[in-house]
């Protein structure tokens, strides 16, 4: 992948907390209209270097690149402006406001290179929500605050969103629905680096994986190519 098709490319990326050193350089991309799965256990890393692509980890090096641009030295609030929306684990919805309320704190302009995305067009990709306009984010269940976390990510209408372990703690019938918004969310021209433990879930959903394990990566490829190496899935991803 050439850094013209890739809309992120992360390089020789190194994180610290205080003196541990946590990624050690990490290297990915992901390409237009991809999901792409980080897979790793609890501790792998995942998050680490979801927060240091952000730039919520202040001790980093290494290159970030975001459609195009070096973003490596940019403050988290640029980088999300320039279109890179982050969904953390943690669900931080604003409990005391309503689903509607809630959507219009992520408005941002329309992007050249992005879908557009109205509370409309969310409620048809999470119909539950539609469900539910008016209700506080406090009364909602953990999965439907993760579907809010999410589609308010949507409305800053993002180019490509990082998504930290959607499906934790959700119901199979949520984690379902959740893996059919990701991919209508692909067809509609969001790319998407994805954080999971759920091996299954990330089959739904992916085009390609990494695996992270103690900061480093230690696969990349395929999912048909990650499935053939039963041996590989053992090693990085079994409980």
């Amino acid at each position: 992948m050439t850094l013209q098709d890739a809309k992120l490319q992360v390089s020789g990326l190194n994180s610290f907390y205080g003196p541990a050193h946590i990624l050690f350089d990490v290297g990915l991309e992901v390409g237009a209209g991809e999901v792409v799965a980080l897979l790793g256990r609890n501790g792998a890393g995942k998050s680490t270097t979801f927060r240091s692509i952000v730039g919520l980890v202040n001790q980093r090096r290494g290159q970030i690149v975001f459609e195009g641009h070096d973003v490596s030295d940019k403050p988290t609030h640029a980088i999300v402006r320039g279109g890179l929306g982050y969904v953390p684990e943690e669900r931080r919805i604003f409990t005391d406001l309503t689903v509607e309320e809630n959507l219009e704190v992520g408005r941002q302009p329309e992007r050249r290179n992005a879908p557009r995305w109205t509370p409309e067009k969310l409620f048809s990709l999470f119909p539950n929500l539609g469900e539910m306009r008016g209700r506080p984010g406090g009364r909602m269940s953990g999965g439907e605050q993760q579907m809010l976390t999410i589609a308010r990510t949507l409305m800053g209408n993002p180019s490509l969103i990082l998504l930290d372990e959607p499906s934790e703690g959700l119901s199979p019938k949520i984690v379902e629905q959740m893996a059919s918004a990701i991919l209508t969310m692909k067809q509609e021209g969001v790319s998407i680096l994805v954080s999971e433990q759920n091996l299954h879930f990330a089959r739904l959903i992916s085009d390609r994986a990494y695996i992270i394990e103690r900061g480093r990566i230690c696969f990349s490829g395929s999912m048909a190519e990650l499935d053939a190496r039963p041996d590989i899935r053992d090693a990085y991803l079994a409980v």
